[in-house]
């Protein structure tokens, strides 16, 4: 690693490196018309399994699970890798080019919802779920969904990206960000101490925004490596509450929504109905394929 000399003004003159370098670059805005497909349900939610994409799936399904029909939904992916965020349709309602995206189709006028603290709290007041209404609790349930929202950045744009996806390993960074993960999970283990949620007694959407990162790393699902490299089993607290809501049904369906990697058995590409979870997985589409083709060649 060599001393960087910052230059008086900044300019791209190259990608960067790593692994999203192809799609990084310092301006907004549509690359090509893409117009998105829409469902039969009252929400269309646009989004890929990552940890910020698996919040909103995970709360639409914690929604079914209470009983709102209403909330049913269909889920589309976004190919991050291929560029899908900069379609124009997706800019449309997401001028950030991030996931996920939401548009609620169940009024008068369609409304678009970008940013998953905003979608959470959207569908929560909607619905009159996971987010008190008022006084202290509610104050307690937003704080904790707001330290999420500034502390994950650190989590995964910085650790996350210097320790898996930067085109080099570099000493400076990696224990630069990996001082402030370690800090973050021990504001966590110390909250969780003291109570069964991060909010306080009740599950809460604060837990379905913190779990997919906090969970992941603590759960190895996120950076191969990083629960190691972290020592997460220290955070006897973390761990106690990470599982806890991984054993959640509606956690378990939430996480797979738009799920293109990994293991094909917790692969749901596109949602649609509650029984795509039994019939649609990857692994259930390619057996059926694949018995379709025997068939066919039993024929011949």
């Amino acid at each position: 690693m060599t001393d960087y000399i910052p230059p008086k003004v900044w300019t791209w003159d190259a990608p960067s490196g790593g692994r999203f370098a192809s799609i990084n670059r310092p301006i907004a805005g549509a690359t090509h018309d893409k117009p998105l497909p829409v469902g039969k349900h009252p929400f269309q939610l646009y989004s890929l399994a990552t940890p910020n994409g698996q919040k909103v799936a995970i709360m639409f399904e914690e929604l079914l699970e209470r009983g709102h029909p209403d909330a049913e939904y269909d889920a589309w992916p976004i190919r991050i890798g291929d560029g899908d965020q900069f379609g124009s349709g997706f800019v449309d309602i997401n001028p950030n080019s991030k996931i996920p995206a939401l548009v609620d189709r169940s009024g008068p006028e369609p409304v678009r919802i970008f940013e998953s603290g905003a979608i959470l709290v959207y569908l929560a007041e909607k619905f009159g779920e996971f987010l008190p209404t008022s006084g202290p609790e509610r104050a307690e349930t937003l704080s904790w969904l707001f330290w999420q929202m500034g502390s994950a950045p650190f989590l995964g744009g910085g650790f996350g990206h210097f320790f898996a996806y930067a085109p080099t390993k570099q000493e400076y960074p990696i224990n630069r960000y990996a001082m402030e993960a370690k800090r973050q999970f021990d504001v966590l283990n110390r909250r969780l101490a003291e109570h069964e949620y991060v909010a306080g007694a009740d599950y809460s959407l604060a837990d379905m925004a913190i779990w997919p990162w906090y969970g992941g790393v603590a759960l190895n699902r996120t950076y191969e490596g990083a629960s190691e490299f972290l020592a997460v089993h220290e955070y006897a607290h973390v761990m106690r509450w990470a599982k806890a809501i991984d054993a959640r049904p509606a956690v378990r369906r939430g996480r797979i929504v738009n799920k293109l990697t990994g293991d094909e058995r917790e692969q749901l590409h596109e949602r649609h109905d509650a029984s795509d979870f039994d019939l649609r997985t990857e692994d259930k589409i390619k057996g059926a394929a694949n018995s379709a083709e025997a068939v066919k060649d039993d024929a011949i």
